[in-house]
């Protein structure tokens, strides 16, 4: 059993290295310039590509967000879990942030989604995000953690279907987060102690 707790945190430790290693360079991929090399003849380029781009960021982001609030929900239900969920928590977060950072930092202008983010019936704005309501929790741990990985799982999947059709560095960020929400999911249901 104490063998099994510290391979977890091994596997715990090098797949949030991971996960991270692949969101930084991601990121990094993403912030450059985009080259006009023609790779695909059907790939758009420049406002074209940063419009097709923003509903799938936003979407991705949301997706993460309210992932963020089953975390929270499930910790704030079985404080006992809460070391094991926090640092999966914060490489979410994490994801969340990078998925919504080009989107909101650089191609609307800080200034303009201001003004329409406040009107309580702008439910088209993204520009400020707002947390999402957290999901019924099991009063049983094991059930509790079986609900998230199944979250993990969804999401991971929702972001795999979506790298389809983003552009590239947008995609290699998806895949990048779909393959953390899938070790997420192993690391929630393998060798859950009592």
């Amino acid at each position: 059993m104490r063998r099994t707790g510290t391979t977890r945190r091994r596997a715990l430790g090098v797949t949030g290295a991971a996960a991270a290693g692949l969101l930084a360079s991601a990121c990094a991929e993403g912030s450059g310039p985009r080259g006009s090399e023609g790779s695909a003849p059907g790939t758009l380029s420049g406002a074209d590509s940063a419009s097709a781009e923003a509903p799938l960021r936003t979407t991705a982001a949301r997706a993460r967000r309210e992932l963020l609030a089953h975390y929270d929900a499930v910790i704030a239900a079985h404080p006992a879990a809460a070391d094991r969920l926090k640092p999966l928590r914060a490489a979410v977060a994490r994801q969340a942030d990078a998925l919504r950072g080009p989107a909101a930092g650089s191609t609307p202008s800080p200034a303009a989604p201001a003004p329409t983010s406040p009107s309580p019936s702008g439910s088209g704005s993204t520009a400020a995000p707002t947390s999402p309501p957290a999901p019924p929790v099991d009063p049983d741990r094991r059930k509790a953690l079986k609900e998230l990985a199944a979250a993990e799982r969804r999401s991971a999947d929702g972001h795999g279907t979506a790298l389809v059709d983003a552009p590239p560095e947008l995609a290699r960020l998806l895949a990048s987060v779909a393959a953390a929400g899938a070790a997420h999911a192993y690391l929630l249901t393998e060798g859950d102690p009592k």
